[in-house]
């Protein structure tokens, strides 16, 4: 069973356009698609649709139309109650599959909110493989809040606790690098750079320079890294060195929730006990089917290219101790 969280749900609307978006005009769009999403539930449906467990755990108004499109997703899920309605994420794609996105702001959370989450994901994480704690944090949740999650599952089920991967970004992805100890993050290239808090080597190449900062959060931070680099493929780094894997041709039509995929394809990969060149290969074909497909659309395993993923292992400054964070 993978568990995912979404704190911050939204409904995503994707409008297609026929030519490049022109600011300040007027466009006809080619269509529009609605989809429930947040990153954890765009796990869940991954998972779903490959016919595996998945339970997606979040706040929901009982008056919310969202409510609709979640039952559409046919994922199994846990809601807990919350006034307010879940906030809409707009992207604008155009022909080359280059994409906009206006992400709106989410229902306030209090104290009583929150914790009534906490409980509400303690209990969903009882017999699970993975918990995933995705998404940006809602409005009111403190910035440490995946940190408060994460200790009160361990607290609860002790050696039995499912393994934490998290896939968020700005302060909330550095306070649980900091005090969580999460067994996976999966942040892209830009997220991994703004949590150093550096810039990526310019005298390495893409993959060596993001391994490079990763292998000083693992396994002193992080048990193992996924950065995701776009059409550069995707980088692991675990406790026994890096890898860096190249996607097959894919023609782009969204990039929205494409990362989110990788993550699912990875896990599906590793709970079937697949090496970490085999889950690399998974998160990078599943991510491409994501890109490959309109909107938030979950790829299926029929949706998977065939081409060739090629996998190489990089070089290492430490590759069975990691580095230390500055």
């Amino acid at each position: 069973m993978i568990v995912t969280v979404t704190t911050n749900p939204s409904l995503d609307r994707a409008v297609s356009l026929a030519a490049p978006l022109q600011h300040g005009e007027v466009q006809s769009a080619l269509g529009v698609r609605e989809d429930a999403g947040g990153k954890g539930i765009n796990v869940a449906r991954v998972v779903a649709v490959a016919s595996r467990p998945t339970l997606a755990v979040l706040p929901l108004d009982t008056a919310d139309p969202f409510a609709t499109a979640l039952r559409a997703t046919a994922v199994p899920v846990r809601t807990v109650p919350h006034d307010g309605a879940t906030r809409a994420n707009i992207t604008i794609a155009d022909p080359d599959g280059t994409t906009t996105k206006l992400n709106l702001p989410g229902a306030e959370f209090s104290e009583a909110d929150a914790a009534a989450l906490t409980a509400a994901v303690v209990a969903a994480s009882e017999g699970a493989s993975w918990l995933v704690l995705a998404g940006s944090l809602a409005p009111g949740l403190p910035v440490d809040y995946y940190v408060t999650v994460t200790e009160a599952v361990r607290s609860a089920w002790g050696t039995a606790a499912p393994r934490v991967a998290v896939d968020t970004s700005g302060p909330a992805l550095a306070a649980v690098v900091a005090a969580g100890r999460p067994d996976l993050i999966k942040p892209n290239d830009e997220e991994l750079v703004e949590l150093a808090g550096r810039d990526l080597d310019a005298s390495l190449a893409l993959p060596d320079a993001v391994a490079a900062i990763a292998e000083e959060l693992v396994p002193a931070y992080v048990g193992a890294a996924l950065v995701t680099l776009g059409g550069d493929g995707a980088v692991l780094v675990t406790p026994d060195g890096a890898w860096h894997g190249t996607p097959p041709t894919t023609r782009v039509r969204s990039t929205v929730g494409a990362g989110d995929s990788s993550l699912a394809g990875y896990l599906l990969a590793e709970t079937a006990g697949a090496a970490p060149e085999e889950r690399l290969r998974s998160g990078i074909r599943y991510g491409s089917a994501a890109a490959s497909l309109p909107g938030t659309q979950p790829p299926t395993p029929n949706d998977l290219s065939t081409g060739d993923v090629p996998v190489r292992r990089l070089s290492t400054n430490n590759p069975t101790t990691g580095g230390h964070r500055d």
